[in-house]
């Protein structure tokens, strides 16, 4: 979490704005022992006058957001989100063709500074979305979680190294992924994720359609269930640029 108001324009200027967040089904791709999604029916048209579900799911299915007390006992929950803090700025780095090579790949600095040596210093207070073109592999669940004949998972993330500058170099607010961990499948640490929301920093995991944002100039909304005590909560995230 982010209790801190984002220092950048509160005017926003876009022309076009995308759903960043996966529709939600029973069948999606679900972290080992989290809980199933379910839908039941509550009220019919036919029998009631009026269509109603009631759903459930874990906290951290589907596109969501992690809070600190996911880790940390005395971390914020996410009801303690502050309105401004979800609305940031963003870029987009590309590591597609690396992924694609190496289902292991993590961010290196070489690949920041590869960035910006294109598109200029990523500035302050910005979330950075990694896009490693995970999304596509979204309707298997074998597929995005990639695991070997030991269990292992086999997805690309964060660089301990790449995030540890982007936190302190760059003064990033976050960071998000289209993988459903920032921490590569091989890290079963959870490292990532410790060293973000150790800050209080913005956790965003199975983001989509990172195809269609331009490297910079994105505003994110990102919305959130405000949930009593919650380790986190699924997010309608919006992409304005």
């Amino acid at each position: 979490m982010s209790t801190q108001e984002p220092q950048h324009a509160k005017n926003i200027n876009y022309s076009r704005v995308i759903h960043l967040s996966h529709v939600i089904d029973t069948d999606i791709p679900k972290w080992p022992g989290d809980p199933p999604v379910e839908f039941a029916s509550v009220a019919e048209i036919q029998d009631d006058g009026y269509y109603l579900r009631g759903f459930s799911l874990g906290e951290h299915s589907a596109t969501h957001i992690n809070a600190p007390n996911s880790f940390y006992p005395n971390g914020a929950s996410i009801d303690k989100y502050s309105a401004p803090s979800l609305i940031v700025p963003a870029v987009v780095i590309n590591v597609c063709e690396e992924a694609g090579v190496n289902a292991d790949y993590v961010l290196t600095i070489a690949d920041i500074q590869t960035w910006e040596m294109q598109f200029g210093e990523i500035p302050s207070g910005s979330l950075v979305i990694l896009y490693t073109g995970w999304q596509k592999k979204w309707l298997s669940q074998k597929a995005f979680f990639n695991q070997d004949m030991e269990g292992k998972m086999h997805f690309p993330g964060f660089g301990d190294h790449a995030t540890e500058f982007l936190v302190i170099q760059r003064q990033i607010t976050g960071v998000g992924i289209d993988t459903h961990g920032i921490d590569s499948g091989q890290d079963t640490n959870f490292t990532i994720n410790r060293l973000l929301l150790e800050r209080s920093l913005i956790v965003l995991e199975n983001l989509t359609n990172l195809d269609q944002l331009p490297p910079q100039g994105i505003t994110l909304i990102i919305g959130i269930l405000r949930l009593k005590g919650g380790s986190g909560s699924p997010a309608a995230v919006i992409a304005l640029f």
